[in-house]
């Protein structure tokens, strides 16, 4: 039977779909949707009207105070998912590509496929349609051989936990919107001082309460002291590994707190807790040059991963040029 492929833009269109991974999720793509400054893109690949694999996109919108004020760009988490084991997965996620690929140009300049989870897995179809790969980073902790997360921390990581406890910080779970919204308004202003890193609209934390906390596909870690919330860190789940998506702290106020590696520590110690196998920091930074915040992950005793991203622009030429400077 031929493959056929359906793009869904509204959640109220989506039909109930099998699958496991967070990513490419029914919940994600709400998530998406309620959220200023996403538009999720959902692409579901069907034999005889039996979903066999889907792919979800997020174009992401940014305003900029200098040119170009508007920046929007897709991304998209890992290759898909796919729900037959003996159907050739390389050959449905080709089809796949090529029609994100069609839409989401339309909307965007670049497009990037990131946190690979099998490096080589589509290598054939990315360049079919002219993605060009760059060498990456990413950095996982393992998890599942230990007693205890602490294991592989640095001294000095240990001594500065114990010492932020003792200064009277408290690290646990976050439950109730207005504590999510305190949270989202503390980590907002962390990043608001890095330029380059992105933030989501703080609906998007309200949003993972409502669509990913009941059933623990995340969770959102608070560093408090004297009651204010300093630090915290938001964690997605999926299968067997937690992913740590954002995390901050209020470092220069509450130097004494630690209040960024407690939020750190915190999830690395509930993914332990929970059974998850590994747990991987989803950005830490380019691989090409220094990076503060990769730095400060390692010293939880994570290790650096070789990977690769890929990345198409709207612009021919462009890709052509990057294509032969990658090669």
């Amino acid at each position: 039977m031929p493959l056929k492929l359906t793009t869904y833009y509204g959640g109220n269109k989506v039909p109930e779909l099998p699958g496991t991974n967070t990513f490419h999720s029914t919940e994600l793509f709400h998530i998406y949707e309620a959220t200023p400054g996403y538009t999720p893109i959902l692409i579901v690949a069907s034999v005889d009207d039996k979903p066999v694999a889907k792919l979800l996109a997020a174009i992401r919108t940014s305003a900029r105070l200098f040119p170009p004020g508007i920046i929007k760009r897709c991304e998209i988490y890992d290759t898909g998912e796919y729900f037959e084991e003996n159907m050739d997965k390389e050959s449905v996620f080709g089809d796949m590509l090529q029609r994100l690929t069609s839409e989401a140009l339309r909307k965007c300049f670049l497009i990037e496929f990131r946190n690979l989870d099998n490096a080589m897995f589509g290598y054939k179809a990315f360049r079919e349609n002219r993605y060009f790969a760059v060498n990456w980073l990413r950095v996982r902790n393992s998890l599942h051989s230990l007693d205890k997360a602490e294991e592989r921390f640095s001294p000095s990581r240990i001594r500065q936990i114990k010492k932020g406890l003792k200064n009277g910080a408290q690290v646990r779970e976050a439950h109730g919107t207005e504590e999510i919204k305190a949270f989202a308004q503390m980590l907002h202003h962390v990043y608001s001082s890095k330029v380059r890193r992105h933030f989501p609209n703080r609906n998007f934390f309200q949003q993972l309460e409502t669509q990913l906390m009941k059933e623990q596909q995340s969770k959102i870690f608070i560093v408090t002291y004297k009651g204010k919330i300093i630090g915290g860190s938001a964690c997605i789940y999926s299968d067997d590994s937690a992913y740590l998506w954002f995390s901050g702290g209020m470092r220069k106020s509450y130097a004494l707190q630690y209040p960024g590696i407690l939020a750190v520590w915190k999830a690395l110690d509930d993914a332990k807790e929970q059974g998850y196998r590994h747990l991987e920091f989803m950005d830490v930074g380019l691989p090409f040059r220094k990076h503060g915040y990769r730095d400060f992950v390692l010293r939880f005793g994570g290790k650096q991963i070789s990977t690769r991203r890929w990345f198409h622009f709207r612009w021919e030429w462009l890709n052509r040029m990057l294509i032969k400077m990658y090669e």
